[in-house]
C-alpha cells in the first residue's frame, strides 16, 4: 500500500473529523466531559506471564492487580513482541516492528521510529486529548546518552513526558520532556516517582480527557525497589519490585476513583515480553508457558494482561481470544472517537467488542505472526500454532539464544504444530496427523513474508520514508538461503 497522504495532513484530517462528526453513537451518552473516556495503560518491562497473582503467582503479593481483574477482565492470549524496543512500536503504532519505518531505514534490534510514524499519542491528541508519557521510551535509540531527541516522546505526540530514554542497564538518567534533569538517578525510587508524576498529570488534567502512558521501567534489571517494599516478598527482590508495581497500579486507581473519574476511564495493564530468564533470582517466570523473552516459544510473547472500566468492561471475566499490543492504538482511538490511520497498513484490529464481552465476539485477528527481530518464526491461527522450519542459532539473528534454556534453542527442520489449548506448553507436535492445518499455516506464514517482510525478504508493505537503501541488514542474506 503506498503512503499518500503526509502524516501532519493525516493529523489535520483527524481532528477536523473528530470537530465535525457527531459523537452520538459513537460513545456512550451518559459519559461526562464532552463524551470521551480517559485512557490510562501501564506497561511494565520484562514481567513474565505468571508474575501476578491472579495469572498463577504464588510468591508475589498483587493486591491490587488481582481486584483489578476481578472489577474487569483477564486477557490469557494477550501478545506483545519479544523484546523492548519493538514492543513498544508495536504498540504506539498498532503494527509489526518490520512494518514501521525506522530512522534511515535501519532495522536495528531496538528501533529508531521514524517521526512520520503515527503514534496512539498523536491520533488522541488530534481528537482533543492532552497525553502524558511516564517512565521509558526505548524509541529515540537503545542508549542513556546517544539517543535522538528529534524522537522523544514530545516529538510524538506527548504533551509531557518524565522518564528515562531507554533501559536501566546501567544507570538511568531522568528528563523532563526533553531535558536531562538528573543523571545516574537512583532506581530504587523510579517506581514511585513515576507514579508521582502521573498522579500529579491526571489530577491536573481531570476536567478534560486524558491519555496517560505508564511504561515502567521495572521489573528489568537493574532491579531497585523503595525501603517500604524492599525484602518483603517471598520472591526476593523481583518479588519486591512486582509488589511496589502493584501498590503503585493501586495508587493510580485510588486517584481515578477519589476523582470521580472511574466510570469515564480506562486502565490496560500488560508487560512488553516474557520474563528474562536468564536473571534467574533477578528474573521472572512464565509459568506454564514454554520459553522466555527474546523466544517465539509462548513464553516469549505472551503476557499478563488485565483491562478495567467499571461500565463498559465487564466484572470478572476472562478472554481467551487472541489480542495483542498492536490492538490497543486502533481501540483506543474508535473509543476516543477518531480513527486508526487509513493510509498505511495496520497491523492492529479494534478489539472493544472483546472487551465490553459482546456475545459471541470472536478475536478479529484471523493470524498473529511470532518474529524474533528480523526473522519470522511462527504463525497462530485460533488454537493452532505453527513454529516454522529454522536453524538452532540462525546466523541472521542476534545472539539471543544465551538468554534462554538450552533445551528451547533448537533447530527445527520441518514445521512444529501445537494444539494451544490442549498443549499449552508447547510440548507435542501434532504436524504429522494435522497436514491440512500445517499448509493453511504456512499459507499465512508466507502472506506475512510477502506483506511484513522477513530476514531475507523486504514486505512489500513494509514502509520506509528515508533516501537511503532498504534494509540495509538484508542484503547478505538475500538469494543465500
Amino acid at each position: 500500500m503506498t503512503v499518500n497522504i503526509s502524516r501532519r495532513n493525516f493529523l489535520k484530517n483527524a481532528a477536523m473529523a473528530v470537530v465535525a462528526a457527531p459523537l452520538a453513537g459513537k460513545l456512550r451518552a451518559e459519559t461526562p466531559t464532552a463524551g470521551k473516556p480517559n485512557f490510562i495503560v501501564i506497561f511494565t518491562d520484562d514481567q513474565g506471564y505468571e508474575d501476578v497473582g491472579c495469572f498463577g503467582s504464588k510468591k508475589i503479593r498483587t493486591p491490587r492487580l488481582d481486584k483489578m481483574a476481578s472489577e474487569g477482565m483477564k486477557f490469557t492470549s494477550f501478545y506483545a513482541q519479544t523484546v523492548c524496543g519493538p514492543s513498544r512500536a508495536a504498540l504506539m503504532t498498532g503494527c509489526y516492528p518490520l512494518r514501521v519505518a525506522k530512522r534511515k531505514n535501519q532495522v536495528d534490534i531496538h528501533p529508531y521510529l521514524h517521526s512520520k510514524e503515527i503514534t496512539i499519542a498523536e491520533i488522541l491528541k488530534s481528537a482533543g486529548y492532552t497525553t502524558a508519557c511516564f517512565g521509558k521510551w526505548d524509541l529515540a535509540g537503545h542508549t542513556q546518552k546517544r539517543y535522538d531527541p528529534s524522537l522523544l516522546p514530545t516529538r510524538q505526540g506527548f504533551d509531557y513526558f518524565f522518564g528515562t530514554p531507554t533501559s536501566n542497564d546501567s544507570v538511568v538518567n531522568l528528563l523532563r520532556n526533553e531535558k536531562v534533569i538528573e543523571k545516574r538517578a537512583n532506581m530504587n525510587t523510579l517506581t514511585k516517582r513515576y507514579t508521582d508524576e502521573a498522579i500529579k498529570f491526571i489530577t491536573a488534567n481531570k476536567d478534560k480527557p486524558f491519555f496517560v502512558y505508564m511504561p515502567h521501567t521495572m521489573p528489568h534489571t537493574r532491579l531497585g525497589a523503595s525501603k517500604q517494599f524492599k525484602g518483603k516478598s517471598k520472591r526476593g527482590l523481583y518479588g519486591d519490585v512486582i509488589e511496589e508495581i502493584d501498590w503503585s497500579v493501586g495508587r493510580i486507581l485510588d486517584t481515578v476513583k477519589d476523582l470521580s473519574l472511574d466510570e469515564n476511564t480506562y486502565v490496560l495493564f500488560f508487560s512488553d515480553n516474557g520474563p528474562w530468564e536468564i536473571k534467574k533470582a533477578h528474573g521472572g517466570s512464565a509459568g506454564v508457558l514454554r520459553g522466555a523473552k527474546t523466544s517465539t516459544w509462548e513464553g516469549g510473547l505472551r503476557v499478563p494482561c488485565i483491562m478495567r472500566a467499571p461500565g463498559r468492561i465487564p466484572a470478572g471475566k476472562v478472554c481467551d481470544e487472541i489480542a495483542s499490543t498492536m490492538d490497543i492504538m486502533p481501540t483506543l482511538a474508535k473509543l476516543g472517537g477518531s480513527k486508526a490511520p487509513t493510509d498505511r497498513s495496520i497491523d492492529g484490529h479494534d478489539i472493544s467488542a472483546l472487551m465490553t464481552a459482546k456475545p459471541n465476539a470472536k478475536s478479529p485477528t484471523k493470524a498473529f505472526y511470532y518474529y524474533a527481530h528480523m526473522h519470522l518464526q511462527a504463525v497462530r491461527a485460533g488454537k493452532w500454532k505453527l513454529h516454522l522450519p529454522r536453524p538452532a542459532k540462525p546466523p541472521w539473528a542476534p545472539p539471543w539464544a544465551r538468554h534462554i534454556k538450552p533445551q528451547d534453542v533448537i533447530e527445527i527442520p520441518k514445521p512444529m504444530l501445537f494444539d494451544l489449548e490442549a498443549d499449552i506448553g508447547e510440548k507435542t507436535d501434532v504436524a504429522v496427523k494435522n497436514p491440512d492445518v500445517v499448509a493453511r499455516l504456512l499459507k499465512l506464514a508466507n502472506l506475512a513474508r510477502e506483506d511484513i517482510g522477513d530476514y531475507n525478504v523486504i514486505g512489500k508493505n513494509a514502509r520506509f520514508f528515508d533516501p537511503q537503501p532498504k534494509r540495509p541488514d538484508i542484503a547478505q542474506w538475500i538469494n543465500k538461503t
